[in-house]
C-alpha cells in the first residue's frame, strides 16, 4: 500500500508505465511521472488472489467451500449458490448438530456442517453457553442439555429453533417428541438449577448417590428421573423443511424439488441463477417453490402480485400482471411446487420474470411416446408426430401438458423434450391418438419420474 503525503505541480511533464519494486510516491526522480502504479499493483493482487482461491478450491475443496459459505453467512442468495455449488462438487451440507457443531460452518467428515450462528433465534451468548457445557462425551438426552446449559442464555426460544432445524436429530429424530418434551424438561431443569443455587439437593438425585457408584452413574439417574410427555407421530417432512427453511435461511436435510433432480433440466434448459443471461422477451419455463405471494393493487383498482421463487440454485421474483393473476390466483400457495411459464423483462437494470401461467407440480401428466432410432431419424415419421401433437394441441392457453419423446436403443434410453408449442391439452385423448398412429405411448406423472 502507498499514501500520498505531498503534491506538487511540474506543469507538462512526460507519462511513463512503470513496474516498481520498492515503496514510491508518485513524482519520482529525473522529472518522471510514475501513472499507472496502482492499476497494475491492483491487478497483480486480484491475480494473485484468484490463483490462490483456484488453488484452494482445487485442493482443498471441503475446507474452502466450508470458507467461503462462513464468509458469505449474511447473504441468503451467495449461501444457496454455494450451496449449490457444493452439491454439484459432491459436498454434502449438514444440518446443525448439537454434539458437533461450532460457530461456523465446519468442515468434518468428508461434509460441511452447518453453524450455531447460522440458525435464527441462537445467539453469540447462547452458542458460547452450549460449547462451554459439552464436553467429549456430548449431551446424551435433552434432559441432559437443559440441565448442563444456563438456561439464563439458552431460553426455550432458542432451543425451539434448535430442535426444529434438526440439531437434535441424532439424539432424538422426532421433532415433535422433543418439542412436546421440551415443555415439561425445561421447567423440570429449572428448577433443579434453582435447587443448585440455594446449596439444595433434589431428593432423587439425592437417593441416585446413595445407589450410585460413579458420577456418570449418579447423573444418568437423574436425567432418568426427568419427565417426558406421551409418545406421539413426529412432522410430516413437509413441515420439517418448512422450519429449516425459516430458521435456516434455506432447505438442509432435504429439498422440496431434489426429487424432480432428474427430470427439471429436460424441462427447463436454464435454472433461475441463468435467468440474467438471458434476453429480454426470452420466453422460458421454471419448476420452482414458491416461497411467498405479496398482493398489490393497482391504480385502476386491478389486483397482482409479486411472488418470490426459487429453484434448487437461488431465488428470484416473479411479477404476475392483473389478467393472468385473476385467472391462476387460486394455484399461488405458498411452498406449493409449480411449473411455471414466462419471459425475461428488465427494468431498472434488474431481471423479472413475468409470469403468464402456472401449474401445480403434482397435476402435470406428461405424454411419453416411444421411438425407435429409425423413427427418430425419419423425417416423414417426425412430420407424422408432429400432426398428431398439433391436433391435440386445443387452445394454446390450456395446452400445458408437455410430450416427452424416448428413444430407446440397445444399449441406452434417452429422453428428449418436445418444444413447449407441442403441449397437449388432454393427456389421455392424445395418448389414444397416438397408440392409433402406431407411437407407443403412456401418460406419466411429474412427481414419478
Amino acid at each position: 500500500m502507498i499514501k500520498i503525503v505531498t503534491r506538487k505541480y511540474l506543469g507538462k511533464q512526460n507519462v511513463y508505465d512503470i513496474g516498481v519494486e520498492h515503496d514510491h510516491n508518485f513524482a519520482i526522480k529525473n522529472g518522471l511521472i510514475a501513472s499507472n502504479c496502482f492499476n497494475k499493483s491492483h491487478s497483480t493482487a486480484y491475480g494473485y488472489v484468484t490463483y490462490q482461491t483456484a488453488y484452494l478450491k482445487a485442493n482443498y475443496p471441503l475446507e474452502y467451500m466450508a470458507a467461503l459459505l462462513t464468509a458469505n453467512s449474511g447473504d441468503t442468495d451467495k449461501v444457496q449458490r454455494y450451496i449449490t455449488n457444493c452439491t454439484n462438487m459432491g459436498i454434502s451440507i449438514d444440518p446443525p448438530d448439537i454434539n458437533r457443531s461450532g460457530v461456523d460452518f465446519t468442515p468434518t467428515a468428508g461434509k460441511i456442517l452447518f453453524g450455531f450462528s447460522a440458525v435464527r433465534n441462537v445467539g453469540q451468548s447462547a452458542i458460547a453457553c452450549i460449547l462451554e457445557a459439552r464436553n467429549e462425551t456430548g449431551f446424551k438426552s435433552l434432559a441432559d442439555f437443559c440441565d448442563r446449559v444456563d438456561l439464563r442464555a439458552v431460553n426455550r426460544r432458542t432451543m425451539e429453533s434448535l430442535i426444529y432445524c434438526g440439531a437434535f436429530d441424532k439424539i432424538e429424530p422426532n421433532r415433535q417428541q422433543l418439542i412436546n418434551d421440551l415443555e415439561l424438561v425445561y421447567d423440570w431443569a429449572q428448577s433443579r438449577a434453582k435447587d443448585r443455587a440455594s446449596g439444595q439437593g433434589n431428593l432423587l438425585d439425592l437417593l441416585g448417590d446413595a445407589f450410585s457408584s460413579t458420577p456418570t452413574k449418579r447423573a444418568n439417574n437423574a436425567f432418568e428421573t426427568a419427565p417426558k410427555s406421551k409418545p406421539v407421530m413426529d412432522l410430516p417432512p413437509q413441515k420439517k423443511l418448512q422450519m429449516e427453511k425459516e430458521l435456516l435461511g434455506f432447505y438442509v436435510s432435504d429439498h422440496p424439488l431434489k426429487s424432480l433432480r432428474q427430470i427439471t433440466p429436460l424441462l427447463t434448459p436454464i435454472n433461475l441463477s441463468q435467468l440474467g443471461e438471458q434476453r429480454e422477451e426470452t420466453r422460458l419455463c421454471a419448476v420452482v417453490m414458491l416461497n411467498n405471494v405479496k398482493k398489490v393493487v393497482t391504480k385502476k383498482g386491478d389486483q397482482m402480485a409479486i411472488l418470490q421463487i426459487e429453484d434448487l440454485t437461488t431465488q428470484s421474483e416473479a411479477v404476475v400482471f392483473p389478467k393472468t393473476y385473476e385467472r391462476i390466483s387460486s394455484l399461488l400457495q405458498v411452498d406449493t411446487r409449480l411449473i411455471i411459464w414466462g419471459k425475461v423483462d428488465r427494468r431498472d437494470e434488474q431481471t423479472q420474470f413475468i409470469l403468464e401461467d402456472a401449474e401445480p407440480v403434482e397435476t402435470v401428466q406428461m405424454v411419453m411416446v416411444e421411438l425407435n432410432p429409425q423413427q427418430a431419424g425419419n423425417i416423414d415419421e417426425l412430420h407424422r408426430l408432429k400432426i398428431i401433437l398439433q391436433e391435440h394441441s386445443g387452445d394454446k392457453e390450456k395446452a400445458k401438458m408437455p410430450v416427452i419423446g424416448i428413444i430407446q436403443t440397445e444399449n441406452s434410453r434417452k429422453l428428449v423434450r418436445l418444444g413447449w408449442q407441442f403441449c397437449v391439452q388432454d393427456s389421455r385423448i392424445t395418448v389414444q391418438a397416438l397408440q392409433n398412429a402406431s407411437f407407443p405411448a403412456h401418460i406419466k406423472s411429474l412427481t414419478g419420474i
